[in-house]
């Protein structure tokens, strides 16, 4: 089920970052009193009474700056905006209401959003100061008074923000279905791969970048099976596509992830690996789910006999992160290789929700620690009890240990190789819950 979208947004320097690391609950955002450090948007998952969202934390808006940097983060917060269900209006009460606190505040009613306006740096408890009633003059009904440095009022502002969020319909499929996020940066030919799946010109294709506004779900029945195929891009203005619009696509890109079962994460054959790649990848294994690497536009590419080899291999480098997950090359013109890519999906899905007998899990556990044994430290050595399942999609493995400082991140991989080598899990990160046990013995 997607969450909905929260914005906070204002000018430089009124709390806007400190006020997202109270809300989520984590130091995402730079904090810095000095204008514009936050210039990227920056997201984040909340939950109060029940709710859960995603926070997007903005750069400063200059409405009629002309800085370049001032410019982007404008660009940038308007993307915020155009996808959020709610947006937080943040100001200063230290300053009063000042022109570009109007000038924002008239851009943000033209979204006809619900807007909360939130005045910050009321630190003092009790009643707030006198300057605090002027902001009933930004026409955005009652103002709520708030501390981000100490977190007074943040209560009272998460509640306003749950009042306002939109009714989220529930967006499960049965069982029988398998649901594929299709991923990846903007013109990569994510809406043309799903057009050949279906066969009918659905989603608007354009070597514009952006030009999926939302999410969009596609069911496909074939003799693979059932699929819900979930495509997202990114956002296209109406007038112009800015060079920034490519981070949209990452908070899309996350809402979809946490919809599927299974993550198609498409690459341009032409263009490469590149950095947005990474972190939408991340977000993918961030979430657990089985992913699945297609290398669209295959068919344009000169290729020799050692070609497919050679790609392969540096994607293997450039994906170093997420060695287990299967790569294929397709070609959303021509349908090169879906059949392949429709049995991969299957194959990575059915791996992410295996479960292993506690059994078979511990004879591989006997066998990887007398082949290489655990680690020691000051004379301490790693025991390992025994380990266990203890979730599928992913998979989960409990290890009761003596020591868990002992149970070092290379061992576990060791282990995770074991394991993976035993039973595949292809296509599908593994997640290891460590649990120290006392045994009363010295170790």
């Amino acid at each position: 089920m997607a969450k909905p979208v929260v914005a906070i947004v204002g000018r430089p320097n009124v709390g806007k970052s400190t006020l997202f690391n109270k809300l989520v609950g984590s130091r995402l955002s730079i904090v810095d009193d000095t204008p514009g450090v936050t210039r990227d948007r920056i997201y984040g998952d909340c939950e109060w009474t029940n709710h859960k969202m995603i926070m997007i934390d903005t750069g400063g808006i200059e409405p009629f700056s002309n800085d370049l940097i001032l410019s982007k983060m404008r660009i940038q917060a308007q993307l915020a905006i155009d996808s959020a269900d709610v947006i937080v209006l943040v100001t200063d009460v230290k300053c009063g209401v000042v022109a570009t606190d109007a000038e924002v505040a008239s851009m943000l009613i033209k979204s006809n959003k619900p807007i909360i306006l939130c005045v910050n740096k009321c630190d003092s408890v009790g009643n707030p100061p006198l300057d605090f009633y002027e902001f009933y003059n930004l026409g955005l009904g009652d103002p709520i008074a708030v501390s981000a440095v100490h977190g007074h009022g943040t209560g009272d502002l998460l509640d306003a923000i749950v009042e306002n969020l939109p009714e989220i319909e529930d967006e499960n499929y049965d069982e029988d279905y398998t649901t594929v996020a299709v991923i990846g940066k903007p013109n990569v030919g994510k809406s043309s791969l799903v057009n050949k799946i279906l066969g009918e010109e659905r989603m608007i294709v354009s070597n514009i970048a952006g030009t999926t506004r939302d999410a969009i779900d596609s069911i496909v029945e074939n003799s693979h099976g059932k699929f819900v195929f979930i495509d997202t891009a990114g956002l296209r203005r109406q007038n112009k596509v800015y060079d920034d619009i490519e981070r949209y696509s990452v908070i899309r890109a996350k809402m979809a992830i946490e919809r599927a079962n299974v993550c198609l994460i498409m690459i341009d054959a032409i263009e490469g690996f590149t950095e947005q790649d990474s972190k939408i990848a991340g977000i993918a294994i961030e979430q657990g789910k089985a992913c699945v690497i297609a290398v669209n536009k295959w068919d344009a590419v000169e290729k020799d006999g050692k070609t497919m080899d050679e790609y392969r291999k540096k994607l293997m480098e450039d994906f170093s992160f997420m060695t287990y997950a299967p790569i294929i090359f397709i070609s959303a013109k021509t349908g090169q290789r879906l059949d392949r890519l429709f049995e991969l999906i299957k194959y990575v899905d059915v791996q992410n929700s295996m479960r292993i007998s506690t059994g078979k899990l511990n004879d591989v556990l006997s066998m990887a620690t007398s082949r290489v044994q655990p680690p020691t430290d000051k004379g301490k050595r790693l025991k390992i009890y025994y380990m266990t399942q203890a979730a599928s999609r992913p998979p989960q493995f409990v290890c009761f240990v003596n020591n868990a400082e002992l149970f070092h991140y290379s061992y576990q991989r060791y282990l995770e190789n074991q394991i993976r080598s035993t039973f595949g899990l292809e296509g599908t990160p593994i997640r290891f819950i460590i649990r120290e046990r006392n045994d009363g013995k010295n170790n």
